[in-house]
């Protein structure tokens, strides 16, 4: 009898972090980034709702974190497809066959991931404006929004790299990586940049929680 499909879209938490937690690699990483983003998006969402119903600037960010929000399961759901057929690749055996289809798998799971980084790179600048202008007695569910959002650029950061990175498997050298998809290998580079912004505007709002790190 056949296992019920567990997706981010139609499964509960209880029975996708299960399948999360058994070692077939789909889900695995990648749709957890897509979680992260999913959680980052839901709580710009509530921030949002709660810093104004006039319909300016909270109303457009509240409507583009629940598009978001949908987006990011759809996306983890396809990483999780993505993993599969990596995973697919990698058991074939030796030969042409297998090194075609680990270039094909590693390409489209890298592909996969630097959609999800590039989606939580436009989610910077509304939850940098809420940072700034929401409603301050939500700066806590702010910052684990940050949060979320970073672990989110991480991991796609992460498995875009991890992902050329495996090509290597297949015969092809970096430079040639690098000179095949340059998007992507820049990629890294834009998520990186990324990481350290949200760093910075989480260190900039770090002064309105009580000083507990203080000696």
């Amino acid at each position: 009898m056949n296992e019920p499909v567990v997706t981010t879209q139609g499964s509960t938490v209880e029975e996708w972090t299960r399948a999360l937690a058994e070692s077939t690699g789909s889900p695995g990483g990648g749709a957890g980034t897509g979680l992260m983003l999913a959680v980052a998006a839901s709580l710009t969402s509530m921030v949002a709702g709660y810093s104004g119903d006039d319909g300016g600037e909270p109303a457009g960010i509240r409507t583009r974190a629940r598009a978001l929000r949908e987006e990011a399961l759809r996306l983890a759901d396809d990483d999780a497809s993505a993993s599969k057929a990596f995973g697919a690749a990698f058991r074939l055996e030796p030969g042409q066959e297998r090194d075609e289809a680990i270039r094909r798998a590693s390409v489209d799971a890298a592909a996969s991931s630097a959609v999800l980084g590039e989606r939580a790179i436009a989610a910077i600048d509304d939850l940098a404006w809420l940072a700034t202008n929401g409603n301050g007695s939500l700066v806590a569910d702010v910052v684990v929004a940050f949060g979320a959002l970073r672990a989110a650029v991480a991991g796609a950061r992460t498995n875009v790299s991890f992902d050329l990175g495996s090509l290597r498997s297949a015969g092809t050298t970096l430079d040639q990586v690098r000179e095949q998809h340059p998007e992507l290998w820049a990629a890294v580079e834009k998520l990186n940049g990324a990481m350290d912004r949200i760093d910075e505007l989480t260190a900039a709002i770090d002064h309105r929680a009580a000083p507990t790190d203080a000696t």
